[in-house]
């Protein structure tokens, strides 16, 4: 999982993703597997996408957007997942 959120959002809450704000992903992306499933969240799907489209350019055929973020997974799936 990569988180694309900010540090302070990802101290808050965190799915346990590596994190790799938004801004810095184009010079981090050496430190991605080009051939493994990425799961990619933010808070609420927004910036994810960004991240995914720009993902795909660049060969990461496997990166998946986590629709709705870390807000849907906490009503969805893990109520235990704190809500900002």
């Amino acid at each position: 999982m990569l988180d694309v959120r900010e540090p302070q959002e990802h101290e808050t809450v965190n799915l346990g993703g590596l994190l790799i704000p938004l801004q810095e992903l184009p010079r981090r992306l050496r430190e991605l597997d080009r051939t493994r499933e990425l799961v990619v969240y933010c808070h609420h799907g927004v910036r994810s996408m960004t991240a995914v489209n720009f993902l795909r350019a660049n060969g990461f055929a496997k990166a998946r957007n986590l629709a709705g973020g870390i807000d849907r997974w906490s009503l969805e799936i893990d109520s235990s997942v704190r809500r900002y």
